[in-house]
């Protein structure tokens, strides 16, 4: 290995420092206090007397769902990084397992899923269309820039992958 790539390696107590600032701080910050300051925005459509009508609450069923899916990725990806971590926007390892299994981005997907999540139980018309303008940013901007950078390092492992496992479903 050259001293150049020595550089960007880290060891693993670091990254997983970082990353679990990142799942405990970014993630509800911007996938939880960030929609609720959304939907400040706009009328809360079903809310009564400040509080969510029942249908809204059923919004509650994504959010948990999602939330569970993260915390399940995070998991894996902190049980798999490997002694020293490559720092950079393309992952030094490729999993295919878990949630992964079933979707090549679930944690696309569960962000998704929580902004949906969110939109039905704030009743917010400006939290739905987050959703939309990050399902859309996801789809074709960031997700087919990410497959291409994946495919570049991992090569046949990951055409493979990608061949067997959906992108989104």
């Amino acid at each position: 290995m050259s001293a150049e790539q020595n550089k960007k390696l880290i060891p693993r107590w670091m990254a997983l420092t970082i990353a679990l600032t990142f799942w405990m701080i970014g993630i509800p910050v911007f996938y939880g206090v960030g929609p609720w300051a959304i939907s400040l925005l706009t009328p809360r459509y079903g809310w009564i007397a400040g509080h969510p009508a029942m249908w809204n609450r059923l919004g509650l069923i994504p959010v948990s769902i999602a939330g569970l899916c993260l915390l399940w990725i995070m998991i894996l990806h902190f049980a798999q990084a490997p002694e020293r971590v490559e720092l950079g926007r393309t992952p030094s390892y490729l999993l295919q397992r878990g949630p992964y299994a079933f979707s090549r981005h679930p944690m696309y997907l569960s962000e998704l899923a929580l902004l949906f999540g969110w939109s039905i139980f704030y009743g917010s018309v400006a939290v739905l269309i987050a959703f939309l303008v990050a399902g859309g940013f996801f789809n074709f901007i960031h997700v087919p820039r990410e497959e291409r950078a994946l495919e570049a390092r991992f090569g046949g492992t990951y055409r493979a992958y990608k061949n067997r496992v959906p992108r989104w479903f």
